[in-house]
C-alpha cells in the first residue's frame, strides 16, 4: 500500500519510507491511499479475537513488507497489556488505556513504532535520531518505548512548566540514549522547533532523523486498534456507539476515524477540547484559525494548531459538513473540569484524571443535547489520575494511590537541558547535546 502526503496526493511512499521520514517531504502528513474494510464476520466475531489478534488484522491491512510473523511479534511486543471497558452506568463506561508501563494511551503507539524501527533498522549502520515534542505523556511513553534501543538516540522537546510534576520526571530522568530538551515555551513552539528540524538540509545531513509523535502514521495506527478492543467488550452491540475523545493534538480521534471506516459502527465521535478551542470553533464558523495554546490542568491537549486536523480534513475531503456529520466538538474551563472529577466521584465511585474529566463532560453534555437514550458510550480515559494527583488529590480531598513506577522515578535526578524557542539556539543545543 502506498501513503501520500496531506499537502499533495501525487506525493507517495512506501509505509517504511513514512514510517522512517516522519513528514513527507513537502511539509505534509502521510495518509493511506485507502482505507480497506474489515470483513463482516470480523466484527460478527470480534469477542473471539485476543487485543493481539485485533491488531494483527488490522495492521496487515496497511503493512505489506512486513511478513506475518514478524508483524505478529510486534504487536504482541507492543501490545502487551490490557485497555479494559470499565462500566460506569447503563449507559456510559470508560476506556482505561493507562495500563501500560508510563501509565498513558501513548504507550501503545510509542511502543509500536519503537519496535517497529527495531526491525527496519536492524541493518543500518548509522545511528538514528528520533524527535519529540510533547505536552506531557508522549514523551515518556516515547522514551520508555525506546530506552536502551541501539543505533537510536531521543530528543524530547517539551515546555518548560507546563508539564505535571510527575510527567516532567518520567522525561528527564531516564538518560543513556534519552534526552529531554526544556523549551522556555509552550507546546506549539516545540513543535514548530521538530518540524523545523526535519527541514534542515544542514541538520539532516548529520542526523538521520524520524518522529514519533502522532504526526507519524505508525503511531496512529496501533491506536486504532483499541477502539476495536472497546467495541468488542461492548455487551449489546446493538444500541449506537459513541465514543468521546479527549483531544489536544488530535491523533487520538484520527485514530478513531481510521478504525469507523474500517468498518467499526461508530455512531458519533466527540472531541472534547479544553480552553484550546481551535476544533469545535472550526466545526461553527466552517473556518481553520489556529491560536496560541494556553495553559490548561488538562496539560496534554494544550494544543492551538492541532497536527492532524491536516489527515482529518483530507479523510473527509475537506467538506466540513461531513465532518459535522460525523464528530461534534465542545470546550471546558478548567473550573468545569475540576467539577467534573467531583462528580464522577460522587456519582460512580470513580476517578477520573483532567483529560478524562473533560471527555466525560463532553459526553455528558452531548447526551443532554441529542436526547437520546438508548447507547453505549465510551470515554477514553487517557491517564492514570496519580499522573496528576497534585489536581485529583486536592478536589477529591483524598490521596490518589501511586503505582510504584511512578513513585520511583519521582526520586531520581533530574537532567535535562534548557533552550530557548528559537531555532538557531535549539539547533545548536541539539547537537552539542548529541552528536
Amino acid at each position: 500500500m502506498k501513503f501520500y502526503s496531506t499537502n499533495n496526493r501525487q506525493l507517495q511512499c512506501s509505509f517504511r519510507e513514512a514510517v522512517l521520514k516522519g513528514i513527507a517531504d513537502d511539509g505534509g502528513l502521510f495518509l493511506p491511499n485507502e482505507i480497506p474494510a474489515l470483513p463482516k464476520r470480523f466484527f460478527h466475531e470480534i469477542e473471539k479475537y485476543s487485543f493481539q489478534e485485533i491488531g494483527f488484522e488490522v495492521a496487515k491491512l496497511f503493512i505489506d513488507d512486513i511478513n506475518e510473523t514478524d508483524l505478529r511479534r510486534i504487536i504482541e511486543k507492543a501490545v502487551s497489556f490490557p485497555a479494559p471497558l470499565v462500566k460506569l452506568s447503563d449507559t456510559i463506561s470508560v476506556l482505561e488505556l493507562f495500563h501500560g508501563p508510563t501509565l498513558a494511551f501513548k504507550d501503545f503507539g510509542a511502543r509500536f513504532l519503537a519496535a517497529l524501527l527495531e526491525f527496519y533498522l536492524q541493518n543500518e549502520k548509522k545511528e538514528t535520531l528520533i524527535l519529540v515534542a510533547t505536552s506531557g505523556d508522549t514523551g515518556s511513553a516515547v522514551a520508555n518505548g525506546f530506552y536502551e534501543k541501539e543505533g537510536i538516540n531521543v530528543a524530547l522537546l517539551y515546555p518548560s512548566g507546563k508539564v505535571s510534576k510527575t510527567q516532567e520526571q518520567q522525561l528527564t530522568t531516564l538518560g543513556k540514549n534519552i534526552f529531554a530538551f526544556e523549551v522556555d515555551g509552550v507546546f506549539d513552539d516545540c513543535q514548530r522547533l521538530v518540524k523545523q528540524a526535519f527541514h534542515d538540509p544542514a541538520l539532516t545531513k548529520i542526523f538521520s532523523m524520524t518522529s514519533a509523535n502522532s504526526i507519524n502514521i505508525a503511531r496512529l495506527l496501533p491506536q486504532s486498534f483499541y477502539y476495536f478492543e472497546a467495541y468488542k467488550q461492548v455487551e449489546d452491540k446493538s444500541l449506537p456507539f459513541v465514543v468521546s475523545v479527549p483531544s489536544g493534538n488530535f491523533g487520538n480521534l484520527t485514530a478513531g476515524l481510521f478504525a469507523h471506516l474500517m468498518g467499526l459502527p461508530v455512531h458519533q465521535f466527540i472531541a472534547a477540547v479544553n480552553a484550546n478551542d481551535v476544533f469545535p470553533n472550526y466545526l461553527k464558523e466552517g473556518k481553520y484559525q489556529p491560536k496560541d495554546s494556553v495553559q490548561t490542568l488538562s496539560n496534554a491537549m494544550d494544543v492551538g494548531n492541532p497536527s492532524n486536523f491536516a489527515r482529518i480534513i483530507s479523510l473527509f475531503e475537506k467538506n466540513v459538513e461531513l465532518i459535522r456529520q460525523k464528530i461534534s466538538s465542545s470546550s471546558y474551563t478548567d473550573e468545569q473540569t475540576l467539577l467534573a472529577i467531583k462528580e464522577v466521584k460522587k456519582n460512580y465511585s470513580y476517578t477520573i484524571d483532567p483529560h478524562g474529566a473533560v471527555g466525560y463532560l463532553a459526553l455528558r453534555n452531548f447526551l443532554i443535547e441529542t436526547g437520546i437514550k438508548n447507547v453505549n458510550c465510551a470515554i477514553l480515559e487517557t491517564a492514570h489520575p496519580a499522573k496528576f494527583s497534585e489536581i485529583v488529590d486536592g478536589v477529591l480531598s483524598e490521596k490518589t494511590v501511586m503505582p510504584k513506577r511512578l513513585t520511583e522515578c519521582l526520586t531520581k535526578e533530574k537532567v535535562s537541558v534548557k533552550t530557548k524557542k528559537d531555532y538557531a539556539l535549539f539547533k545548536e543545543a541539539l547537537i552539542q547535546t548529541i552528536s
